[in-house]
């Protein structure tokens, strides 16, 4: 067997496979360019580095189930001059995955709240972190359907096991009692062991209709805020900018809750919640 023939072999059985598939191409490379062994080793071993991680970041995207991949650099902060662009940029470093702390968005359909989720839990998956997208019907159907099949303990790993559940469009539909008990639990077990990133176009003062007892709410609320950092949001939709400008569309007045507080994004930190904050 000719030396190249038993080189194919063992990587064969060691499994590079990408390494093997540029191996004539990089041994021509090395020859013509007068490449030392070290050179024309770590070049060779770049591409099957540079192959598993792809293939890594291709099964974390597929385990995440984000809807769409939204990139923090395809944001409109000019449309939404309500966020603070530092502010977001500062939580795309990750220390909020390291800390558990938990990210809040605020704010009515089509501000951004699901972009700017989905782009942090990209930013996650990327770094080596384990995501997982859910909208709060789906999420909260699933654990009431595992709860009555008596099978809660084994769904709820699904939902724990992330280090980052980013959790959309909560408060959209009322939960029902067994919903909104089931999300107390899913908070609690999560509390200060991973991070939430939650959207929702409710304020606070309102989850306690949303859950159907203020209790729940609060008990809730109180474990969420204790480590986090809420941003809100104020503004237009961005998906129906065009039929705003064209004249076709204005939205509909919404009341203020009782307890509404205009402003942009807060953070609370470590030493307590503020469960009258918007």
């Amino acid at each position: 067997m000719f030396p190249l023939e038993q080189v194919h072999q063992q990587r064969e059985m060691l499994g590079l496979l990408d390494a093997g598939a540029v191996l004539e191409n990089r041994l021509d490379q090395a020859s013509h360019e007068n490449l030392s062994y070290v050179e024309f080793l770590h070049g060779l071993l770049q591409v099957e580095l540079q192959a598993r991680r792809e293939r890594y970041l291709k099964a974390r995207l597929r385990l995440a189930h984000f809807p769409a991949i939204k990139r923090l650099e395809d944001f409109d902060w000019t449309f939404q001059p309500s966020i603070d662009m530092r502010q977001i940029q500062s939580l795309a470093s990750l220390a909020f995955v390291a800390e558990a702390t938990n990210i809040l968005f605020l704010g009515p359909p089509g501000v951004g709240k699901s972009h700017l989720a989905i782009s942090l839990g990209l930013k996650a998956v990327e770094a080596g972190f384990g995501a997982y997208f859910v909208t709060a019907d789906r999420l909260l159907q699933d654990l009431e359907k595992a709860y009555h099949e008596h099978r809660l303990d084994r769904r709820m790993r699904v939902y724990l096991a992330p280090k980052v559940l980013i959790v959309d469009e909560f408060g959209y539909l009322p939960l029902s009692r067994v919903a909104a008990t089931l999300f107390f639990q899913l908070v609690s077990a999560r509390y200060e062991r991973g991070s939430f990133i939650l959207t929702s176009n409710k304020g606070f003062a309102d989850w306690g209709d949303v859950l159907g007892d203020p209790v729940i709410a609060t008990a809730i609320l109180d474990r969420l805020l204790h480590h986090s950092h809420v941003v809100n949001i104020r503004g237009d939709s961005y998906r129906l900018k065009d039929k705003k400008r064209a004249g076709v569309w204005t939205a509909p007045a919404i009341p203020a809750s009782p307890g509404d507080s205009a402003g942009g994004s807060n953070s609370v930190g470590a030493s307590g919640s503020n469960l009258d904050r918007r």
